[in-house]
């Protein structure tokens, strides 16, 4: 994985208050909780409102729009942001563009059911289904 991708999506260091490095960072920062601004520099990056990323996540869009910039989500949301951060940065890394993969991301895919992927962000059984199809597509093996 790419962790200064990660990194960057989310608004870099500043924004996370620390480097990202291996995953013991990863853990580090979901115990100490990923902030509404790393999640709004992750919605800008995806192009996506707040109302669309808050139904990936197990918090509602009040919610998010009650916190405070600085403010930390809990464990399992800040979990659920980087586990979406993760299939982010796979994507554009197997695409090598994010106009193509912002595309992948919301066309219906044969291989997902004719689902569309961004519609399976909200579970990580959705996530796994993706990051395992990234890595065919990387593999050059299509469904």
């Amino acid at each position: 994985m790419e962790f200064a991708a990660l990194e960057k999506i989310l608004g870099g260091r500043k924004t996370l208050n620390m480097q990202v490095e291996n995953n013991m960072d990863l853990i580090d920062l979901c115990k100490s909780g990923i902030s509404k601004q790393a999640l709004l520099n992750l919605a800008g990056y995806l192009n996506i409102s707040i109302r669309k990323i808050s139904n990936w996540l197990p918090v509602t869009e009040r919610t998010i729009q009650r916190y405070s910039a600085a403010a930390r989500f809990k464990k399992s949301v800040s979990e659920q942001i980087l586990y979406i951060a993760k299939v982010v940065v796979k994507g554009v890394n197997v695409f090598e563009d994010k106009g193509k993969f912002l595309f992948w991301l919301k066309s219906p895919n044969r291989a997902l059911g004719n689902r569309i992927p961004m519609n399976l962000l909200d579970t990580k059984f959705g996530i796994d289904m993706l990051l395992e199809e990234l890595g065919r597509i990387e593999r050059g093996i299509f469904a």
